[in-house]
């Protein structure tokens, strides 16, 4: 059951329609009123998604302490009537209405042993599997480093990294289960970060295409960042809510930092990015209204500074400059814009549906800054002027969509249409006229989703998110396939150059 806490899986995040799709009728069980009933419901209809013991998956933890502000009304409606744009499907035609207040009463009952993951616990996780030292540091293969793709194919559960020049396999590994979309880098390219969903950090070495070192950072895990001198990784947790510093260089635990407010709540973490500019790491809030900003310069203690916020915050952007963030605020139903010198709100920006402002892209415009962002409930994308904030333009399309790119060389920005029944459609959005420009069916019936550019903007790949699925590589400029190559649900896939260099159109 991909239930409840959050409405999709971030940066991240495995694109698709459903994780256990309702494509095979479930048998009507008898009426569920015990715990142990209702625990047997949570095995057969739940636990492929949110984990053993309700400690989070592929979905996230169902457990009080990760619930947090969730009304068990609100629960019990996305049971029964599903969550629109998202990965949680409806099912009131499977559980009666007995089953599903006993399934409501268990998720909020708390587990028979509180689930802890201590100090001693981490740092037992951690497992070295080269030394650095030893191995050469220069690429060991004959490709451009910075020219590589790390894909995640979230079907297989594995990684593959791609020559970005010819478009071959160099190497193969298999990841933990529900590995995030977003992994990041070092900055000089060498080494890639993944984070799982169930708290698992992994570091490879893209010069050996070796594995180095892997740490269990907590039970239910958000996203990671890496501070731009290479020398520190920071982990957003759900479960247990903190942040969790590790050393970038073997993932060894440095400092655990509750995220509690001044409130004393403790929160879930929404999103943690490195802003290389300011030489510190943003994190966002998912139960408290504050936003922190921990330095790395020098020799840093990792003390957070507090920004009040006005709402509870999600995900967010950067300004080009990073003096400015732009996050989804539930209150200002679309976004808050936030000044990081200042420390102040500035303003909210009433957008309709739900923005996905992760997502969201910023390019020239008559030589003005202008972001884009999809809309997850709505066919629709908003072009927001970056000095004033107001609306330029709504872009209508033929449905939600989730992921947004462009590369500074290429006149478009390429838009998907991920929810619905035209998820096999790409949009291509002139930047200038703001118009669509082309709209792509790459193969008809599948969705198509995420498309990342090479080092130079000529060649992009685009995932078709199917069992049956494919890496499509592009010519940017003519729109001419020039390779397809099978995988089995392709999420994202990330472009080593252009993610150091957090070129314009592409995600931080």
């Amino acid at each position: 059951m991909r239930l409840i806490a959050t409405f999709l899986l971030a940066a991240a995040a495995l694109p698709a329609a459903t994780y256990m799709a309702l494509d095979q009728a479930i048998p009507h069980a008898e009426a569920a009123t015990s715990t142990s009933t209702a625990h047997a419901l949570y095995e057969q209809q739940c636990q492929s998604c949110h984990g053993a013991n309700r400690l989070g998956g592929a979905g996230p933890a169902l457990l009080p302490e990760s619930l947090g502000r969730i009304k068990r009304a609100e629960v019990r409606q996305v049971i029964e009537q599903g969550r629109p744009a998202s990965q949680m499907a409806a099912y009131g035609a499977v559980l009666d209405a007995a089953q599903i207040d006993a399934l409501v009463d268990y998720l909020y009952t708390p587990s028979a042993v509180p689930p802890t993951w201590s100090d001693a616990d981490l740092r037992a996780s951690q497992r070295i599997f080269a030394d650095v030292a030893t191995l050469p540091a220069t690429p060991q293969h004959g490709a451009d480093p910075l020219n590589l793709f790390v894909v995640v194919e979230a079907g297989n559960h594995q990684v593959r990294i791609l020559d970005g020049d010819h478009f071959e396999e160099l190497a193969k590994f298999k990841s933990h289960f529900a590995l995030h979309g977003g992994p990041k880098f070092s900055p000089d390219g060498r080494f890639v970060y993944f984070a799982s969903r169930d708290g698992w950090v992994s570091v490879y070495d893209l010069h050996n295409l070796t594995m180095v070192a892997e740490v269990r950072a907590g039970l239910n895990t958000r996203n990671l960042a890496i501070s731009n001198d290479g020398r520190w990784a920071l982990v957003g947790n759900y479960l247990p809510g903190e942040l969790v510093v590790l050393d970038a260089r073997d993932l060894s635990l440095v400092k655990r930092i509750p995220a509690t407010g001044l409130d004393g709540v403790t929160s879930r973490v929404s999103a943690v990015y490195t802003a290389p500019p300011r030489d510190s790491f943003v994190v966002a809030l998912k139960d408290v209204q504050e936003v922190w900003e921990l330095s790395y310069a020098g020799t840093p203690d990792f003390v957070p500074r507090r920004i009040q916020a006005k709402d509870f915050l999600d995900d967010f952007s950067f300004t080009p400059d990073y003096r400015q963030l732009l996050a989804t605020s539930r209150k200002a139903q679309g976004g808050q814009v936030i000044d990081l010198d200042s420390g102040r709100a500035l303003t909210d920006i009433p957008l309709p549906g739900m923005p996905h402002l992760g997502s969201g892209i910023y390019w020239q415009r008559d030589g003005k800054w202008v972001f884009a962002t999809p809309n997850v409930s709505q066919g629709l994308i908003s072009v927001l002027d970056m000095q004033t904030w107001e609306l330029i333009k709504e872009i209508p399309t033929e449905g939600p969509g989730f992921f947004m790119r462009s590369h500074e060389n290429s006149k478009y920005a390429w838009t998907d249409v991920f929810f619905g029944p035209n998820n096999d459609a790409i949009h291509l959005i002139d930047k200038q006229s703001l118009e669509v420009a082309h709209t792509l069916r790459p193969v008809p019936g599948k969705n198509a989703a995420h498309v990342e550019f090479t080092r130079d903007g000529k060649h992009l790949l685009l995932s078709v998110w199917d069992t049956d699925g494919a890496l499509l590589v592009l010519e940017s400029d003519t729109l001419k396939e020039v390779k397809r190559i099978p995988m089995n649900k392709p999420s994202g896939k990330y472009n080593v150059g252009n993610k150091i260099g957090f070129v314009e159109g592409t995600s931080h």
